[in-house]
């Protein structure tokens, strides 16, 4: 790495710990506190020594019984004081990193929830798993064993240091003869263990990243018979994490018995010329013995301090990805304002132009108009872009030409949240958390009463089937609502859209994954959730639209064709072949 780079690298880090700090400001009063305890448990400890060699020299010397209890009982009085400051001082940082932690976290997952759909379709799911448990996590350890650690190191030294100079300055240059070789193994020991950590981080991300999506694709790694290749895959990023961790080992496995000999070197030097000076009386055996105590405490803490550092570069790299998604601005601009107090449910479409991904066009010059109480349908190939238009209206993704109308207004002048609350979806792939059904239905949504839910429930035609289920509307149906049959789950989802009551519903391959029989029951569910409301309809089931006020007939994000069924029946054309293909294929 280049000076240069070395620059930029800490300029980031200073930008990282300050904005970092920000999160930090609402506990100003207590981060007072902490720094004053901090300065406490850095004087108490190497006060102890100098209350030592005090005692031998002015009371134990002179056979002073009294001197001696009045001391000892003082010395007692000063370890309790420092177990009790050092309680106080452990459990305030660990109460503040996490306070910041859980602030932090709650901002990330705040901003998370605002991010665009399109930045969910190119970012890993296990990437942000990541940043809001395990990254936010080792910030908590800056504040606990990082920062406020480090600084109760260093005071601790400078208080050390002080009284030795104060005490005996030969013996203290004896003392700290062999400190520079210690500084240096402790530089040396840093650097290796930060480079060991880096590549530890990457494999630990690859290995989540691995089991996270395997384990969610397990069904298609069974079904492939692939379980055996996935574990000789698993076997080697496993692997590669075991080495990588290892070094990372075998770097604190060589540093502290170096440490450790280093520091016996310097204690044999005091030793050796502290006696040599008792015996001579130049030294008293009162600072020899409290020299002996100093040395132990002074090198504890530089021992530790390239263990804080690498915990506050771990907190600045955690940091800085952090920082970095939360400066994401792949946001949906709310700076709308407007929320109706009553909803027609018209929509217009006015010449829109979408791409999810730059000028490459999935919606070309899309212009269509939906009227109150209307049910619209939108026929097409896969990729014709049907999907993208109820994204497009739902306000999921920004439009790249063109405007958006919802009861004549501009959608972007909607508040966000008012817009999608009277647009219900229904979506063909049915999504359930891991959680009773009740709570399914209302989304922990405390204003839907379990009467509402009741009532949807038996209007759609499900409650019979949920009453059935253990615990009724309280059973869990697990992960992704894997307990559930697809009907089941489907008519969940019209429950669902039915509670909230939107005045606009969007059915998109609502039966395009049931049987016949459940579509039946379907069918007969949407036409109940459809009355009153204007409808757009995605089916690839023919059959299920021919009711529709008008069909619309995408072909490579362009309207080819509209009009009712029979209209465009009898235009032989797009909508007629697919008819007469969908036909032969059920003969």
């Amino acid at each position: 790495m280049s000076d240069k780079e070395k620059v930029d690298e800490k300029i980031l880090e200073w930008r990282a710990l300050r904005r970092l700090s920000q999160f930090a400001k609402p506990y100003k009063s207590y981060f007072a506190w902490l720094v004053l305890l901090t300065i406490l448990v850095g004087l108490l400890g190497p006060i102890r020594p100098f209350l030592i060699e005090y005692t031998i020299n002015h009371y134990i010397s002179f056979n002073d019984y009294e001197g001696l209890r009045n001391m000892t009982l003082l010395m007692i009085a000063l370890l309790l004081l420092h177990a009790y400051v050092q309680y106080m001082h452990t459990y305030l940082s660990g109460w503040l990193g996490q306070s910041i932690v859980k602030d932090i976290r709650v901002a990330l997952y705040k901003h998370i929830l605002r991010l665009k759909l399109s930045f969910y379709d190119k970012t890993p799911i296990g990437r942000l798993v990541t940043r809001n448990i395990s990254d936010i996590e080792t910030l908590s350890n800056v504040f606990t064993e990082g920062i406020a650690a480090l600084i109760g190191d260093i005071l601790q030294i400078v208080f050390i240091l002080a009284l030795m100079f104060y005490t005996n300055w030969k013996l203290t240059f004896v003392s700290l003869s062999l400190l520079p070789f210690l500084l240096l193994s402790t530089y040396v020991f840093k650097e290796k263990v930060k480079k060991a950590f880096d590549e530890t981080r990457v494999a630990v991300s690859n290995l989540n990243s691995f089991v996270q999506e395997h384990i969610t694709g397990m069904n298609i790694v069974q079904i492939f018979g692939s379980e055996k290749v996935e574990y000789q895959k698993f076997q080697e990023i496993n692997r590669e994490h075991r080495r990588a961790h290892l070094r990372a080992v075998m770097y604190y496995s060589v540093y502290f018995p170096v440490a450790e000999i280093i520091s016996a070197g310097a204690m044999g030097l005091l030793v050796w010329y502290g006696a040599r000076g008792v015996l001579s009386e130049g030294v008293s055996l009162g600072t020899l013995i409290a020299f002996i105590m100093y040395i132990s405490l002074f090198f504890r803490p530089i021992r530790m301090i390239a263990d804080r550092f690498n915990t506050i570069q771990l907190g600045v790299v955690s940091t800085n990805r952090i920082l970095k998604l939360l400066d994401d601005d792949a946001q949906i601009s709310n700076s709308g304002t407007y929320k109706p107090k009553e909803v027609r449910g018209e929509i217009k479409f006015d010449k829109v132009w979408f791409a999810y991904q730059e000028e490459d066009y999935v919606l070309k010059d899309i212009s269509f108009e939906v009227k109150e109480g209307e049910t619209i349908a939108l026929v097409g190939a896969t990729g014709a872009g049907k999907s993208s238009v109820i994204n497009l209206l739902s306000r999921f993704y920004e439009i790249n030409k063109g405007e958006i109308y919802f009861d004549g207004k501009n959608i972007k002048e909607y508040d966000l949240e008012s817009l999608r609350t009277n647009i219900g979806v229904v979506l063909q792939d049915v999504f359930l958390f891991s959680d009773t059904i009740a709570q399914n239905i209302s989304l922990n949504n405390k204003n839907i009463e379990r009467e509402k839910i009741l009532a949807a429930a038996e209007l759609v035609g499900a409650r019979k089937f949920i009453e059935k289920l253990d615990l009724g509307f309280d059973y869990n149906v697990q992960e992704r609502g894997a307990t559930l049959s697809v009907g089941q789950r489907q008519l969940v989802s019209f429950v669902r859209a039915m509670v909230y009551d939107p005045k606009v519903i969007v059915l998109d391959e609502a039966t395009s994954s049931v049987d016949t029989e459940t579509e039946e029951l379907i069918q007969s569910a949407i036409e109940k959730l459809m009355k009153g409301r204007t409808s757009i309809v995605i089916a690839h089931r023919l059959s299920t639209i021919q009711k529709a006020d008008k069909i619309l007939v995408l072909d490579k994000g362009e309207i080819v064709e509209q009009g009712t069924h029979q209209e465009l029946l009898l235009k032989e054309g797009f909508y007629a072949n697919l008819h007469k293909m969908q036909y032969k294929a059920i003969a």
